[in-house]
Formats: structure tokens, sequence, C-alpha cells
């Protein structure tokens, strides 16, 4: 299945419980047609938001976001995507008191 129809079941089941809401912000990515990236992430109602480079969830997307796009360039080694996005992670954690104490980082 191609990450975009994924994607758009997903917002269409989210949509469907707009009433009473499953309490989650899903990140979609895969490669779509032609090995093209594709990635995107959903409020609770199903709302996309679709992105060229890198998507945030969860509750300190806010911090994530500043963090990220002041060390994320393109074209990045495996290397340095990992300790970029490790770094973000752990300075969000540090701001927000509900998102936890750490996290994984998989580089595919």
């Amino acid at each position: 299945m191609k990450p975009e129809t994924f994607a758009n079941l997903v917002s269409a089941l989210l949509y469907e419980k707009r009433f009473g809401p499953y309490f989650c912000q899903p990140v979609i990515a895969g490669l779509g047609d032609e090995d093209k990236p594709f990635i995107c992430t959903m409020d609770s109602i199903g709302a996309k938001e679709l992105a060229k480079d890198f998507v945030v969830a969860g509750t300190a997307s806010e911090s994530l976001y500043g963090a990220c796009e002041s060390m994320f360039k393109e074209d990045m080694e495996p290397e340095e995507l990992f300790e970029t996005v490790s770094q973000a992670l752990l300075s969000s954690v540090d701001r927000d008191c509900l998102s936890g104490w750490g996290g994984h980082v998989y580089v595919v």
C-alpha cells in the first residue's frame, strides 16, 4: 500500500471518530512512487500536515520544531542525522515534563 493511501485511510478513520477522538498524533512515513520519500503527521481529528523534510508530533512538538529547524540540513549523512535527531529529542525532553525521560532513534 502506498504511504499516501495509508495516510488517507488513517485520516478518514480519525475524522470518523472526531466527536470521541483517539488522542494520538500519527506520523506516517514511507517510500511512494519511484521511491520518492513521503512523510506526514495528523492531529487527533485527521487533518494532515504534509512535509518535505521533517515532521514532529507529541507533547513536545513546539520544542521539537525549534530544535529541528535550527539543526536540520538537506542531504545529511546517517551519522549526522542520528546526532541531530538525538540532540533535538534530548533538548525537547528537558523542556517538557510530560514528554518522558528519553527516546529511541532509528535511522533507516
